[in-house]
């Protein structure tokens, strides 16, 4: 999947947190995010130089949360967990494992998330 192959299904499957999502998806549209992230904080930084949480970089980061959180869930059915494991990152640690989780290879053929994506 491309770069901007990935940034088109994860916005038109904005809050979808059903299927699955193959690597690639996933870290595509984390750059993705990461780059946007940058660009609206220098442009906050450029039009409000005293404000140290602009609202530009805020909204454009609100505006990412969903389909984000969705991507994450639809990239850890592909390794056949739950969506839910997201909520280890609360806890700082679970971080690691999440990447972990992220990096691995997908399950082969179907799991009860459904079919194998042949991107």
């Amino acid at each position: 999947m491309t770069f901007s192959q990935s940034i088109a299904t994860c916005l038109i499957n904005y809050a979808d947190f059903n299927g699955r999502a193959t690597r690639s998806e996933y870290w595509w549209f984390f750059l993705f995010s990461i780059l946007v992230s940058l660009a609206l904080g220098v442009i906050d930084l450029l039009v409000f130089p005293a404000v140290t949480w602009g609202p530009i970089g805020t909204l454009g980061s609100l505006a990412l949360l969903i389909p984000s959180l969705a991507v994450g869930a639809r990239r850890l059915h592909d390794i056949n967990r739950t969506g839910w494991w997201q909520l280890l990152i609360l806890t700082g640690l679970g971080v690691i494992l999440l990447i972990y989780w992220f990096v691995c290879r997908g399950t082969a053929g179907s799991n009860r998330f459904g079919e194998e994506r042949a991107w």
